[in-house]
């Protein structure tokens, strides 16, 4: 399963790298959960053909993502605006419960504000 997740991401970065075909073929598998056998149908190929455009498309995918590496920093961004999303949170209840200043109320909402924007 990880595996299919991986792959849908790396589609969503690097999709429009790879031929039209092999586009095609991967996202019917992956995206569309289609078997190898539907697909061979829908593209007027063999079962083997489908089998090794997908191979080749994943490949692909994961030897630009080790060259470029845009999923790994999408993660990494997204896990730490996350962070900042519950530090600012913290700062909001610590402020609430203990001495209350409308200054770091102020700045913890516009940092909550552009961190779940960023999420988005």
């Amino acid at each position: 399963m990880a595996k299919n997740l991986e792959i849908s991401l790396l589609l969503d970065f690097y999709g429009d790298m790879l031929t039209d075909k092999q586009h095609d073929v991967i996202e019917y598998y992956y995206n569309e959960d289609l078997s190898l056998s539907e697909i061979a149908d829908n593209q007027g190929i063999t079962r083997q053909g489908v089998r090794d455009s997908i191979k080749r498309a994943e490949f692909q995918l994961l030897d630009m993502e080790e060259r470029l590496g845009l999923a790994r920093r999408f993660r990494e961004m997204r896990n730490g605006l996350e962070q900042i999303y519950n530090a600012a949170s913290e700062i909001k209840e610590y402020n609430k419960h203990h001495i209350y200043s409308k200054e770091l109320e102020n700045n913890a909402d516009k940092i909550l504000e552009i961190s779940q924007k960023l999420c988005e």
